[in-house]
C-alpha cells in the first residue's frame, strides 16, 4: 500500500481544533482524538490507523510502532521528537514528520524571558512581595547591556534569541557543528569552538536536539571553565545540561542561576532544582502559547494532506531524502525504478554486492536518492518484510546489497540505468508510463511498457508456439517486442499461470 494512502488519523494529545479540522476538509481523512490514551490504549487503537499525530505526552514506543501495522506517518506537532523512537519507525517504514517552524517563536520569546528574569531575579522578588517582604536590597540585579550571551544551537530558535537578545546590545556568539559561520554572521552571531565558548559567556542558551552528543554538553568541566556566576538557560531537551553538575556549580556559585524549562525526568520526582533559590523552573512552556498551539497543528495537518495529494513530503526527520520524491512528476520514475529493480532481482536471483543506479538529464539531476530506494524495493519484493520508500535502502544492507547512485552528463534526455550482478538495464518514460530500453547488449526496437505481466524469452522464440500455450492458458498476446539482432524478447501479457513456459522469466508489475 502506497505511503500516501492514509485515510484513518489517530490524535492522541491536545491539539488546536483547526488540525483535525484541516485533515478532514482538505485531505478526506477520518480523524480521531483521544488524548491521554495509556501506553496500552494506545496499543489497542493504533492497529486501526494510517497516521499517528502527538505532541509530547503520548510516547511513541518501538512497541507502538510495530503494533501500528496500517502505521505510514507518525507526525509531531513540534520541534522535538525525541518521545518518538525514529530508529524503529524507520524499519517499519513510517515517515516521521515534525513542525520545525510552528513553536520557534514562542521557545524564542521564553528564553528571552527567563534570561531577562535571572538578571533581576524577577520571579523571585514577585514572590517575596506575596509573602508581604519589601526586600529591595535582596534582589540586586545586573544589565544585560554589554554582556555575552553564547548560544549552543544556531538554527531557528537559536537565531530568533540572538536577535530579539541583540536589542538589549548583549553581545552574541555561538557554536553550531553544522551551520556555517558565515551563515550565522548574518544575524549577528559570531562562532568559536566550544572551548573558546565557555571562558566568555555570562549567560549560556541551549538550543540543540537531545543526542549522544549533546547529552551532558554542559557538564562539570564545561561550568569550571566558565566565567564564576556564569548563568544557564535550557529551553530545548532536558538532559543538555548535566542536572547533578548544575547543582554542583550553583552550590560552589560558579553558576549564579540557571533558568529551566525542561528536565530530564518529566515531571521532575527529584526536588532539589526545582527549590533552589537561584533557579527558575517552568513546566515544559516552550511551545505553550495559543498561536504556538494553532500554528503546530495547522502546520503538521497541510504536511499530511500534502504527503496524501502526493504534492511534497515536508517535515520529514527519518526520510529527508525522499522530499524530492512525493509529486506527479515524480511518481512515474519511482514505478520504473521499482520495476527495473523486480527485472533484476528476477534474473539474477541471488544478487549482492554493489548496484549502481545511474541518472541522465536535467530532471533527475536530484532524483538519485530516492531512485535507489525505489529500485531497492523491486529487489527486495519477495521478502516478507514490510519495504517502501523509508526503509528499503536500511533492508538492503541487511541482505549483502550496497546500492549508489551517480548523475551522469553524457546526455540530455532522462534516463534510469541499474548496474548490478553482471546486468545492466535501461529506462525512461514513454509519455507518463515506464519503459524497458535495454537489457544487457538487447536494445529494443520500440520501449517496451512496464504495465501488467512482461515475459522475457531469452533463446530463438518459437513465437507461433508461446502465441498457442499462452491462448490455451487463457491469455492473449498484448505486444511483442524483439531486440536489434540479439535474441532476447520481451512480450506483454496478462497475470496467467505460465508453467508451461519453462524457458521464460515472469515478472508482474
Amino acid at each position: 500500500m502506497s505511503l500516501s494512502d492514509i485515510r484513518r488519523v489517530l490524535i492522541s494529545d491536545s491539539l488546536a481544533p483547526a488540525c483535525a479540522s484541516i485533515l478532514h476538509s482538505q485531505g478526506g481523512i477520518e480523524v480521531t482524538e483521544c488524548p491521554g490514551l495509556s501506553h496500552q490504549e494506545l496499543l489497542s487503537k493504533i492497529q486501526d490507523y494510517d497516521g499517528l499525530i502527538v505532541r509530547s505526552a503520548t510516547k511513541v514506543t518501538s512497541e507502538v510502532l510495530s503494533a501500528g501495522s496500517r502505521l505510514k506517518v507518525v507526525g509531531r506537532a513540534g520541534t522535538g521528537v525525541d518521545n518518538v523512537d525514529v530508529d524503529s519507525a524507520t524499519k517499519n517504514g513510517i515517515i516521521v514528520m515534525n513542525t520545525p517552524m510552528g513553536n520557534s517563536i514562542s521557545a524564542a520569546e521564553l528564553t528571552c524571558g527567563l534570561i531577562l528574569s535571572l538578571s533581576r531575579q524577577i520571579p523571585q522578588a514577585a514572590g517575596s512581595m506575596r509573602e508581604g517582604r519589601w526586600d529591595r536590597k535582596k534582589f540586586m540585579g545586573s544589565e544585560l547591556h554589554g554582556k555575552t550571551l553564547g548560544i549552543l544551537g544556531l538554527g531557528r530558535i537559536g537565531k530568533e534569541v540572538a536577535v530579539r537578545m541583540q536589542s538589549f546590545q548583549m553581545k552574541t556568539i555561538g557554536y553550531d557543528p553544522v551551520i556555517p559561520p558565515e551563515v550565522t554572521a548574518q544575524f549577528g552571531v559570531q562562532q568559536f569552538p566550544l572551548e573558546e565558548i565557555w571562558t566568555q559567556c555570562d549567560y549560556i542558551t541551549v538550543h540543540t536536539p537531545l543526542l549522544p552528543s549533546t547529552t551532558g554538553l554542559i557538564n562539570d568541566a564545561a561550568f569550571s571553565k566558565c566565567k564564576r556566576g556564569v548563568k544557564v538557560i535550557n529551553c530545548a531537551r532536558g538532559g543538555i545540561i548535566d542536572e547533578a553538575a548544575l547543582v554542583r556549580a550553583l552550590e560552589s556559585g560558579q553558576c549564579g542561576g540557571a533558568g529551566l524549562d525542561v528536565f530530564t525526568e518529566e515531571p521532575p520526582r527529584d526536588p532539589v532544582l526545582i527549590n533552589h533559590p537561584l533557579v527558575i523552573s517552568l513546566p515544559h512552556l516552550g511551545a505553550s502559547t495559543h498561536e504556538a498551539q494553532n500554528r503546530c497543528g495547522e502546520e503538521i495537518a497541510y504536511q499530511i494532506v500534502d504527503l496524501v495529494k502526493e504534492r511534497a513530503l515536508i517535515g520529514a526527520v527519518n526520510a529527508a531524502a525522499l522530499s524530492k520524491a512525493f509529486s506527479p512528476k515524480t511518481k512515474p520514475w519511482i514505478q520504473l525504478g521499482e520495476s527495473l529493480g523486480i527485472i533484476i532481482q528476477n534474473l539474477v536471483p541471488q544478487i549482492s554486492g554493489q548496484i549502481l543506479v545511474t541518472t541522465t538529464g536535467e530532471d533527475l539531476k536530484e532524483a538519485g536518492s530516492y531512485l535507489c530506494a525505489a529500485v531497492t524495493i523491486g529487489l527486495l519484493r519477495d521478502t516478507k518484510r514490510k519495504i517502501n520508500l523509508v526503509n528499503s535502502v536500511l533492508f538492503a544492507k541487511d541482505t549483502g546489497i550496497q546500492i549508489s547512485s551517480h548523475h551522469s552528463t553524457n546526455s540530455e534526455e532522462a534516463t534510469l540505468m541499474i548496474s548490478g550482478g553482471g546486468l545492466e538495464l535501461v529506462g525512461g518514460l514513454s509519455g507518463p508510463f515506464p519503459c524497458l530500453w535495454k537489457i544487457g547488449s538487447s536494445k529494443f526496437h520500440s520501449p517496451i511498457s512496464l504495465q501488467g505481466t512482461l515475459i522475457v524469452w531469452k533463446g530463438a522464440a518459437p513465437l507461433p508456439k508461446l502465441v498457442e500455450v499462452l491462448s490455451e492458458a487463457g491469455g492473449h498476446l498484448e505486444s511483442f517486442h524483439a531486440s536489434e539482432g540479439h535474441s532476447v524478447a520481451g512480450i506483454s501479457v496478462p497475470v496467467l499461470d505460465l508453467s508451461l513456459l519453462g524457458t521464460c522469466t515472469q515478472l508482474s508489475f
